[in-house]
């Protein structure tokens, strides 16, 4: 199963789309903007998941995607 996830930079001025927690693959201003791409690689990648990290980096959500 790949796993995707969405994390704050540092100061949570930007957010990241991870894949297999490497370095960030998209980098964008808005949570909202990382979880879409990662909900729109996720599903082309099935099965996955994503985990949703808040400000504080700590985990919020975990969204799977099955065939």
């Amino acid at each position: 199963m790949k796993e995707y996830s969405v994390v704050p930079n540092k100061d949570s001025s930007a957010w990241m789309v991870k894949i297999e927690d490497v370095s960030p693959v998209h980098s964008y201003n808005t949570k909202m903007e990382a979880i879409d791409k990662a909900k729109e690689l996720a599903v082309e990648d099935k099965p996955s998941k994503i985990s949703l990290y808040d400000g504080n980096q700590e985990l919020e959500d975990v969204l799977t995607f099955t065939s």
